[in-house]
């Protein structure tokens, strides 16, 4: 729980609190105590250790952003709120709908306490960021194994920084929509996906061209010696054997990232 990682924060940095970090942190005690038996009643949340109780904090920030309300879940803000906390972003959209239809005490006292005080929520979740590693999060994870999952779809590819894994599935989603004689730069979908992704039209097009080698259905002999190649493949096993319509469907979710 937060109390405790809090006391060993404290312990490991020897970092003395402020008067009024102080204060705050007494009341996040307050509420742990107060409702503490939410966790114990919610078999969801008590099954899952991933989920910590004070990660409701920049989660209500989020929620509160305006428009006010519940965000797409691969909405830019929410999957770096995701990576931050390594949690899935089918969780975190599952909490927010919680936080949308106050669904236990907790979660209405976290709104009464903050949701008419943006100040006081911004001043807690900043303490909540310091606590978790004082400022630097690197030394606070420092000799702890994070295993990472859904994060590497978000992180510039080795072979190319100028591509994810995820651009590479806006990509095969196109790929499915065109013919291999309109997969060029003047074609207006190539255009369109690049200016979403603020990327090169180019760079698109060398995509789906790695993407007709990878195309059992072309049975193309030629060999690439493009270092697309591999991560290209990789992405076509994921996806490229499914169902389109199911691919598209992720992948117009997807886009909300790059808007």
């Amino acid at each position: 729980m937060f109390c405790s990682r809090l006391f060993v924060s404290l312990n490991w940095h020897s970092k003395v609190l402020t008067l009024g970090k102080l204060q705050i942190y007494l009341h996040f005690r307050s509420l742990n105590r107060t409702f503490a038996h939410d966790l114990a009643s919610n078999s969801t949340m008590a099954k899952n250790n991933a989920w910590q109780d004070d990660y409701w904090l920049p989660l209500m920030q989020l929620y509160l952003k305006r428009p006010v309300g519940e965000k797409p879940m691969y909405a830019r803000e929410a999957i770096d709120l995701c990576i931050e906390l390594h949690i899935a972003p089918q969780m975190l959209a599952q909490r927010m709908k919680q936080i949308a239809t106050l669904s236990t005490p907790r979660i209405e006292r976290i709104w009464q306490t903050y949701a008419e005080n943006p100040r006081r929520l911004a001043r807690a979740v900043r303490l909540w960021r310091e606590m978790r590693g004082f400022g630097d999060a690197g030394s606070f994870y420092e000799g702890v194994d994070v295993t990472e999952g859904f994060e590497r779809d978000f992180h510039p590819l080795e072979e190319d920084a100028r591509l994810t894994p995820v651009m590479l599935i806006l990509i095969l989603d196109l790929y499915f929509r065109l013919t291999p004689i309109t997969m060029v730069a003047s074609t207006p979908e190539v255009q369109e996906l690049a200016k979403l992704m603020k990327t090169d039209a180019a760079l698109v097009v060398e995509v789906l061209d790695i993407y007709q080698l990878c195309d059992p259905y072309l049975n193309r002999n030629e060999v690439s010696f493009s270092n697309l190649l591999a991560p290209c493949q990789q992405i076509w096993q994921r996806y490229g054997n499914s169902g389109i319509e199911q691919l598209a469907a992720y992948a117009e979710e997807l886009k909300e990232y790059f808007k």
